[in-house]
């Protein structure tokens, strides 16, 4: 039997024009735990959740994702959960585009539900994956960003999949300097980047952002950014 993943509203307004969904990550533990609310991989999304609401205003519904049970099984990854969490949201606000911003094992599931209906873009922050990982995301829009001090997720990984993501879909990478897998040192530049690419791509909503932000970068145009 499956715990029963679970979505927890961080705002919604009476009439959103695009839902995100905020994914956590966490690392397998023995027996198939549940997913706490109050685990360390769970609480660090609370601030990219707010961000991205405030960012969106009464436009985005936002809402994070807890998994059935922590890691990635083989029976039954977060991408599963990801599809039910898609379909929910359906039910609850009809057909929108949808943004997936995801960390660590949240950003791997992020760019594989990638091609699932009514995903219009992807945010992967310090995405742990393996260099073979591939989705066709014709039609999406996709940001990885990547502390280049990350000893859990491998930044070299994320750049490969990237280029591979870039075959069929429009990649950006944005490496942070001196950033590490937690996003506690520099946690802003992450939560800006998820925060101004949801809103972009879901509501055509420019950053409130100097045009050397990584994120304008990347919406203008650049694939490989390095942020200052």
């Amino acid at each position: 039997m499956h715990a029963a993943p679970r979505l927890l509203a961080t705002r919604v307004p009476r009439r959103p024009e695009g839902a995100v969904l905020v994914l956590h990550g966490g690392a397998q533990r023995p027996g198939r735990p549940e997913v706490s609310p109050t685990q360390l991989s769970v609480l660090r999304m609370i601030p990219v959740a707010r961000r991205i609401g405030r960012s969106g205003g009464d436009r985005l519904a936002v809402y994070r994702l807890l998994n059935s049970h922590r890691g990635w099984d083989s029976t039954h990854t977060p991408v599963h959960d990801v599809a039910w969490a898609l379909g929910r949201v359906r039910e609850l606000h009809g057909e929108l585009p949808t943004s997936l911003v995801g960390h660590s094992l949240g950003g791997r599931a992020a760019l594989l539900a990638g091609d699932q209906d009514g995903v219009r873009s992807v945010v992967a922050l310090n995405p742990w994956v393996y260099p073979t990982d591939a989705a066709d995301l014709t039609g999406r829009r996709v940001l990885v960003v990547h502390g280049t001090e990350d000893r859990v997720a491998d930044p070299g990984r994320s750049a490969t999949v990237a280029r591979r993501l870039a075959r069929t879909a429009e990649v950006g990478y944005v490496a942070v300097p001196g950033a590490r897998h937690a996003m506690l040192r520099h946690g802003a530049t992450f939560e800006r980047a998820a925060a101004g690419f949801a809103s972009a791509t879901l509501l055509g909503v420019e950053p409130a952002a100097p045009a050397s932000d990584p994120v304008s970068r990347v919406l203008a145009g650049e694939q490989w950014v390095t942020a200052r």
